[in-house]
């Protein structure tokens, strides 16, 4: 009898927040999909416990909490060993709050009212460590955050990247997975996914979060914008174009 293969390893996912009902919901929505298994739910005062017992690939951590806070679990859960993929739920209450965990090391932002198969693909882009967000979450962060020099600093990371690196960027900023990345620039999944590391590396940043937030800060999310005119003018110096696969 012929051996058959040992099935994927699914995707261990824990679910932080207050309300039950929030919880209820989002892991009937997570157990529909067979690849990923919802390892338990809690609040926060439960969470590090949980995360240290059930050692989940994902956390999905409730950023406003009345027990603790997600921005104070945040910090706490990605300094243990080996520590899991995390993303902030959010209902948008307080734009602040999104910056801070941004700088804090989130791989991502969802909404509390995300479609079902939006939350399945971005917990499957969590467990790979590529990060999920929403477009609408990108521009509220880019709202949030300090104008001025900073974002000068976002467009000269910018100008670093090839014309094609600038445009996976700003799909990146549109919050669209490799695969979607890769179908609109009519290129492979693999190709996508070198590009985006390669994207990374040069504008100095961790997860496709924070680059999305170069990408609004710079403005290549809108047209015509300095960014776009600033990387035209160093064109001449910029890498030689990749060969796609």
């Amino acid at each position: 009898m012929p051996a058959t293969a040992d099935p994927a390893p699914r995707s261990r996912v824990l679910l932080v927040d207050d309300e039950r009902l929030i919880r209820s919901g989002l892991a009937l929505i997570l157990r529909s999909a067979g690849d990923i298994e919802v390892v338990g739910t809690c609040e926060g005062g439960e969470a590090m416990e949980a995360v240290g017992l059930l050692r989940p690939d994902v956390v999905l951590l409730d950023i406003r909490m009345p027990d603790i806070g997600g921005l104070t679990l945040l910090p706490r859960i990605l300094e243990l060993p080996d520590p899991p993929h995390v993303a902030m739920l959010t209902t948008f209450d307080h734009d602040d709050y999104l910056s801070r965990a941004l700088a804090l090391g989130a791989g991502g932002f969802l909404l509390k009212d995300t479609e079902p198969d939006t939350l399945i693909r971005s917990v499957r882009a969590l467990a790979t460590g590529a990060g999920c967000l929403s477009p609408s979450v990108v521009r509220r962060l880019h709202g949030g955050l300090t104008p001025g020099p900073r974002a000068q600093e976002a467009v000269e990371a910018v100008a670093r990247l090839t014309s094609r690196e600038r445009e996976v960027l700003g799909y990146i900023g549109q919050g669209l997975s490799n695969g979607e990345i890769a179908a609109r620039m009519h290129f492979s999944v693999a190709t996508a996914e070198d590009d985006v590391s390669a994207i990374l590396g040069k504008i100095g940043v961790a997860n496709r979060v924070q680059a999305a937030v170069i990408a609004e800060r710079a403005g290549l999310l809108d047209a015509g914008t300095d960014a776009e005119r600033l990387c035209k003018s160093r064109a001449s110096t910029s890498a030689p174009e990749p060969r796609a696969r």
